[in-house]
């Protein structure tokens, strides 16, 4: 049997492991609810009855159970990452069981566990294909850093577009098969069975909280999947030298870009960045379109909808990616084009037709204001 056989089934067994313990924290809800339930109310809240957030435990531990039967040079890269996720995981699912961790030491705990992977493996983000930035790179604390924002900005990436059933697991498990693909057809067969091992881990979640959403990720699961994803692009590019930082970056433009855009947002409308509101791309997108063309549906439907919608986004990235991964030029030139499709479309959103994408950066704040 060889080693990508081993791999699917590994695989196969995380997905059956995460899927039945996410079914068995569904039908023990009343045992554990008091302390796991996310209530339907809160400006960013969109289910109607009350639902566990722990979702990411289940995928955690069938990770665990994958890891043990995946081949041995498999598991000499998914076990460190298990580890080095655990202050992200750990944060963030104390954050869902009392709902009294801030958001900043929820980010510092996500940028630790990119110094504890960087410890374990010695693997950091050492080019991103721009001269000046891979000079600095070479110096270690700068490297180390650098390693450390970048998984914690795309693991609160994550965070932020968990919204919406299927919404984050679908993006993950579609970014991790495309950087899967780019693994194997640069003949990195490891890589790629980690992050086979990784989707279908996710997958078993996905299929309980898609379409009908009876559990959710939490911050704990969407803190350590968003690592998980982070630390694959990492890995991939460190062990990889003909694949580009900016097809990696495509890879995750939508959760980047959303993160960013809300960045630049929130202090347009001079809020806390850490602030929550309802003008995510997500959200606007079930405002103005699903509510309207699926209004006969119900919320938890509609809820889906969306979400599966918005995967399309990163669909398209995952298949871009593919074809550009060896060209620095070709990857950069899809980036400015996806962000720029993104942004278009969210200025349509919010005036209300189609406009220039700079319009959004001649704001107007009654109007801003309004949409929220």
């Amino acid at each position: 049997m060889t080693s990508l056989q081993v791999s699917v089934e590994a695989a196969l067994l995380g997905l059956g492991a995460a899927f039945a313990l996410c079914v068995l924290l569904v039908l023990t809800q009343p045992l554990h609810g008091v302390f796991t339930l996310d209530h339907s109310h809160g400006v960013q809240k969109f289910h109607t009855a009350p639902t566990p957030r722990i979702g990411g435990l289940p995928i955690y531990l069938g990770l665990c159970v994958a890891a043990s039967m995946a081949p041995t040079e498999v598991q000499a890269l998914l076990k460190p990452m298990l580890w080095a996720g655990l202050p992200a995981f750990g944060f963030g699912l104390a954050e869902d069981v009392t709902k009294r961790v801030g958001v900043l030491p929820r980010l510092l705990a996500t940028m630790a566990s990119g110094v504890v992977a960087w410890l374990l493996t010695g693997h950091g983000l050492e080019s991103v294909n721009v001269a000046g930035l891979d000079l600095l790179l070479r110096w270690t604390p700068f490297m180390v850093f650098a390693t450390a924002f970048a998984v914690g900005g795309v693991a609160n990436a994550i965070n932020i577009i968990d919204g919406f059933n299927g919404l984050a697991s679908m993006t993950v498990m579609l970014a991790l098969a495309g950087y899967g693909l780019i693994a194997y057809n640069v003949g990195d067969t490891t890589l790629a069975g980690v992050s086979l091992l990784l989707a279908l881990s996710v997958m078993g979640f996905f299929w309980v909280n898609w379409p009908l959403g009876k559990l959710f990720l939490g911050d704990g699961g969407s803190y350590f999947i968003g690592f998980a994803l982070a630390w694959v692009a990492v890995l991939l590019l460190a062990r990889n030298p003909s694949v580009n930082a900016f097809a990696a970056l495509l890879v995750c433009i939508h959760p980047v870009t959303e993160v960013l855009f809300s960045i630049y947002r929130r202090k347009l409308r001079q809020m806390h960045v850490g602030m929550p509101d309802r003008l995510h791309f997500h959200s606007l997108l079930k405002k103005r379109y699903v509510r309207r063309w699926f209004k006969g549906h119900p919320p938890a439907i509609r809820n889906s909808i969306t979400g599966l919608m918005m995967s399309g986004f990163t669909l398209l990235a995952v298949l871009l990616a593919q074809l550009v991964h060896r060209s620095v030029q070709a990857s950069i030139v899809v980036v400015v084009l996806m962000v720029t499709v993104y942004v278009a479309v969210y200025a349509r959103m919010i005036r209300h037709r189609w406009c220039s994408p700079i319009s959004l950066f001649k704001p107007r704040p009654k109007l801003l204001r309004a949409q929220s």
